[in-house]
C-alpha cells in the first residue's frame, strides 16, 4: 500500500514504512562500494535523498555522506545519541536526539532551522528488569535502542518521544499540532495513512489517532508482564498492507489489526521470542524477524498461517527487512548483512562485518549459536548492561538497510555505514 499523500523519504522508504524499494538492489554481492566511518556505533537507519546519505550515531553527530563516493558533505552535534532515522522533505532533514530534541536542518548544509523540545527522552525502565537485581530498582533497558523516527505528510510531522506523548508538529515552523499522552515510553515510528496515525507504546497499547486532532480512534491491548517487564510493550513499529496494521511486541507476538477498526484478524506466538523488527510485506506474504530465537519467518499476510522460517543461529535480528526485487535484506546481531531469495526461500549471500566472526566465535557454542552463558556473567542489572555491549561489540547490524539502485546502505555497531554493491 502506498502512502495516501506524498511523505517524505524516511525509515522504511515510506510513510507507511513499507520497506519496498524500487531498487535493482544486490542479487550477487561484489563488495564494499565503500565505508564511512564514525566514533560510535550507528543503530540509526541511513536515507537516502537526492544523492545524499543520512544517518546518525552515537558520536551524537547527524552525517551527511555522498552517495557515490562515501565522503563526508557535512556532519550536525547534538548532546545525545542518535538512534533516530532522518526524514527528508522540502531540502530539510529531521531527526530525533537523546538530548530529547527533534530537530530540523538545511538537508544541503546542514545549518539548524528549528528544534522542538520534548518533555524528558528516556528508556523505559522497571523494577526486577529481565529477572535483574536489585529487584526493587528501577533500570533503563539496555536493549531500548531505538528512539522514534519522524513520520511526514502533508506537511505534518508525527514523532514518539520517551516522554510518553507522541506528537504533531508543523514541519515548516516545528511549531506544536497537537500531542497524545500514552502511557509510557513511545519509541515506535509512526506509520501514517488515510488520515491515521498508528503507534505503539511501551504500556501495551496500539493506537490509531486522527492525523489531524490527535483523537484516538481506537487502541488494541497487548500483553503484559507485570512480574520482571520482559514480554511488555511495543518496540516495533508497523507497516500497513491489504487493510491490516501489522506490528511485533515483546509479549512475543505479531498482530494483525483492521486498520479501520483495531479488530484482531490474527497473531502469530514466537515462543517468548520478542519481535523489535518492523515487517515487510509484499505479495500477499508478511515476513518479519524475531530476537532470541533467530528466525526470519514468512507468513500469509491475511490469515497468518507460516509458510516457512529460516533459522540464524539464535542470533537476534532487531534489524527491520527492506525488500528490492525478488531479495530481502536485513541484519543481524551476529554482525552480517544477510541478502535472502525470496524465490528461493533461501540465503542468497551474507556480508560479515570486518572481524565480526572472530568476535561472534568467543560467544557462541560449537554449533554457531549465541551463548547466553558467555554472554552474561551474572543476573545483577550491571552483568546484564556489560553482557547486551559484549554482544553489540561483535559488530552487530541494528540499522535497518536502505536500497538504492545497485547498493543496499546501513549502519554497524562497529562505527561504520556501509555501502555494499
Amino acid at each position: 500500500m502506498a502512502a495516501s499523500a506524498e511523505s517524505a523519504a524516511s525509515f522504511r522508504a515510506d510513510a507507511v514504512h513499507s520497506g519496498l524499494f524500487s531498487a535493482t538492489g544486490v542479487p550477487i554481492l561484489h563488495g564494499e562500494k565503500w565505508r564511512f566511518k564514525t566514533k560510535g556505533p550507528v543503530a540509526s537507519s541511513p536515507v537516502i535523498s537526492n544523492g545524499i546519505v543520512y544517518v546518525g550515531s552515537y558520536d551524537r553527530y547527524l552525517y551527511a555522506i555522498n552517495e557515490s563516493d562515501g565522503k563526508q558533505l557535512w556532519a550536525f552535534k547534538t548532546q545525545g545519541r542518535i538512534t533516530s532515522s532522518p526524514a527528508v522533505h522540502a531540502g530539510r532533514v529531521f531527526f530525533a536526539s537523546y538530548d530529547g530534541n527533534l530537530y530540523a536542518l538545511d538537508a544541503r548544509t546542514g545549518e539548524q532551522l528549528w528544534k522542538f523540545a520534548f518533555q524528558g527522552e528516556h528508556r523505559f525502565t522497571a523494577p526486577h528488569l529481565h529477572g535483574s537485581v536489585p529487584a526493587a530498582e528501577f533500570m533503563p533497558d539496555p536493549f531500548d535502542f531505538f528512539l522514534s523516527s519522524p513520520t511526514i505528510v502533508e506537511e505534518t510531522l508525527y514523532v514518539g518521544s520517551g516522554d510518553g506523548y507522541v506528537y504533531a508538529l508543523n514541519v515548516e515552523s516545528g511549531t506544536l499540532r497537537w500531542k497524545f499522552k500514552t502511557g509510557n515510553v513511545v519509541h515506535a515510528t509512526p506509520t501514517v495513512d488515510n488520515g491515521t496515525v498508528y503507534i505503539g507504546s511501551w504500556d501495551s497499547y496500539f493506537y490509531a489517532l486522527d492525523a489531524k486532532t490527535g483523537e484516538q480512534r481506537w487502541r488494541f491491548k497487548t500483553g503484559e508482564d507485570p512480574d520482571i517487564y520482559n514480554q511488555v510493550g511495543i518496540q516495533s513499529s508497523a507497516v500497513l498492507s491489504a487493510g491490516l496494521v501489522v506490528f511485533g511486541c515483546r509479549d512475543a507476538n505479531v498482530y494483525a489489526l483492521n486498520a479501520a477498526t483495531g479488530e484482531k484478524a490474527w497473531s502469530f506466538a514466537n515462543d517468548g521470542s520478542w519481535v523489535i523488527s518492523t515487517p515487510v510485506a509484499k505479495d500477499g506474504m508478511l515476513y518479519f524477524a524475531t530476537s532470541d530465537s533467530g528466525l526470519l519467518h514468512a507468513v500469509d499476510l491475511r490469515t497468518g498461517v507460516p509458510r516457512y522460517s529460516l533459522s540464524f543461529n539464535r542470533w537476534p535480528m532487531f534489524s527491520s527487512p527492506a525488500i528490492a526485487g525478488h531479495f530481502l535484506y536485513i541484519g543481524s546481531h551476529s554482525g552480517a548483512l544477510i541478502a535472502i531469495d525470496l524465490d528461493q526461500h533461501a540465503v542468497a549471500w551474507t556480508f560479515h562485518i570486518p572481524d565480526s566472526q572472530r568476535k561472534a566465535a568467543a560467544i557462541s557454542n560449537s554449533k554457531g549459536e549465541v551463548d547466553y552463558r558467555k554472554v552474561f556473567d551474572g543476573v545483577f542489572y550491571d552483568d546484564m548492561v556489560v553482557g547486551v555491549w559484549r554482544m553489540i561489540g561483535v559488530g552487530a547490524v541494528l540499522s535497518s538497510p536502505a536500497i538504492d539502485r545497485d547498493a543496499v546502505y546501513f549502519g554497524s555497531a562497529d562505527g561504520n555505514v556501509y555501502a555494499l554493491q
